[in-house]
């Protein structure tokens, strides 16, 4: 339902009844099966979603080696903003995890809400600028925790993903082997 939509762009910026309207309708709800992709390396972003239902991963390839970097999950956004704003190839693909319902918004109607939403662009800013810090503490993150200080970190801040992403996926995340995690798991307990 779009009122998950509406509600999260309402805790960022005000939006009256014929703005929500117009949000509606530009925006479209997709659905996903796990394996899907939202994004493959190589394509250009032409879209931002909204995950009402959902689960999605942020990898790389480095040389036949995924690289996971991030997880969103309901009620987050999700793109490759380093392709969709400059409409480039994607260095990253935004594989689904799990059956999803994603509100989409193309290049063009984000334009349109933009200029036709009184905190449209108020709104893109702040999400931008989310984006870029969360993008900042990852990165530094990986340079300066241990796996295993980022494996606490994970577990702490997303609790409820721990059943629902494979192990191998969350050794990627941390940036270790799964035999590497499994130990992780045995000296700590939360």
């Amino acid at each position: 339902m779009v009122h998950s939509l509406l509600s999260a762009i309402e805790n960022v910026v005000a939006i009256t009844d014929s703005e929500k309207s117009l949000i509606a309708g530009l925006f479209r709800l997709k659905r996903f099966e796990a394996g899907d992709f939202f994004l493959r390396e190589g394509e250009v972003c032409k879209q931002i979603g909204f995950i009402e239902k959902g689960l999605v991963r942020y990898f790389i390839n480095d040389d036949g080696e995924e690289k996971i970097y991030s997880f969103s999950k309901e009620n987050q956004f999700t793109s490759n903003y380093e392709s969709f704003g400059p409409q480039k190839p994607s260095k990253q693909s935004i594989q689904v995890l799990e059956d999803s319902s994603i509100y989409v918004i193309s290049f063009q109607d984000l334009e349109k809400f933009y200029a036709e939403v009184r905190n449209g662009e108020r709104f893109g800013r702040i999400m931008m600028s989310e984006v870029f810090i969360e993008t900042l503490q990852n990165l530094n993150s990986l340079y300066t925790d241990s796996p295993q200080t980022r494996y606490e970190n994970f577990i702490r801040e997303n609790a409820d993903l721990q059943q629902r992403i494979s192990q191998y996926y969350i050794a990627s995340y941390v940036g270790v082997k799964p035999q590497s995690l499994s130990r992780i798991r045995k000296r700590i307990s939360f």
